[in-house]
């Protein structure tokens, strides 16, 4: 039987080292991707917020919708929350940089985390943080050793694995699968997933993504008719002229991860998932 859920031992043992090093940080950078602020929040946040101000940052905002993403800054600034929206490869952080110094104690840099789910953009905001020619230092004083802190600009930032909550809905870990952030061949297969994200688009209206990228209408056929056909059209062909199912589903959800079908938020403020409606 498929997994369900991707959680590998790494990330339970990061999980026990940010949760050691926490009341030791100035600041923590949750990084979310702004497609889905929701589902890719980190299961540590709630926690984290407790004993140390949790900033969010908002990456890949230039593959979500504009108007969602508006809709979501709104959101998080009436629950008072700090919040960026970001296009982490333009590399414009300095209004960020100014607001996040004014924390910095007199006698020594800022200390920071950059957490998140994996595959959100943390390593490139934390080059971003310190400078791209980043320098590892050794053990703090008083502070949890056996992780990595990066030295720069004032700042001594420590990096964490991607962290995923193994309790959340299969149907989250489906959609993480979508943008990258889960393993679709652990959970179930890329065809399968595939089929799941071909399914969400026909629903929302947006096959036109796909029609205009790969010249593919809709005619009503079944979702793995329709996979076979963006197979085709990617060259996923094995002998005989099959399509190899698994490369087309492969190929079809990075091609949707990294943006190459055009901006497509996947959820909104206050929306229920279908698995919620009874």
């Amino acid at each position: 039987m498929p997994r369900t859920v991707w959680y590998p031992g790494h990330m339970a043992k990061g999980k026990r080292k940010l949760e050691e090093l926490a009341k030791k940080l100035d600041l923590i950078f949750e990084v979310r991707d702004a497609r889905a602020p929701n589902m890719t929040s980190s299961p540590l946040t709630e926690s984290f917020s407790k004993v140390c101000p949790v900033y969010i940052i908002l990456s890949r905002a230039d593959l979500a919708e504009e108007g969602a993403t508006k809709a979501w800054l709104h959101f998080f600034k009436e629950k008072k929350r700090k919040v960026w929206a970001l296009n982490l490869l333009e590399g414009k952080i300095e209004p960020l940089r100014r607001d996040i110094l004014r924390l910095r104690p007199p006698y020594r840099e800022l200390r920071v985390a950059v957490m998140g789910i994996p595959n959100v953009g943390k390593s490139l905001f934390l080059n971003l943080l310190v400078g791209r020619k980043r320098a590892q230092v050794g053990g703090i004083p008083g502070v949890t050793r056996g992780v990595s802190w990066y030295k720069g600009q004032d700042i001594l930032a420590v990096d964490s694995p991607g962290i995923l909550d193994p309790r959340s809905h299969v149907e989250i870990h489906r959609r993480l699968a979508w943008l990258g952030s889960s393993r679709p061949d652990v959970i179930g297969g890329c065809d399968a997933i595939a089929v799941s994200l071909l399914s969400f688009l026909r629903e929302r209206g947006l096959w036109r993504l796909i029609e205009d990228k790969w010249g593919i209408p809709d005619e009503g056929e079944d979702n793995l008719i329709l996979l076979e056909k963006i197979g085709r059209r990617l060259g996923c062909l094995v002998s005989g002229g099959r399509v190899d199912l698994a490369l087309a589903g492969q190929r079809f959800i990075d091609a949707f991860a990294t943006g190459k079908l055009g901006r497509v938020t996947l959820e909104w403020p206050g929306e229920r998932y279908p698995w919620e409606i009874e």
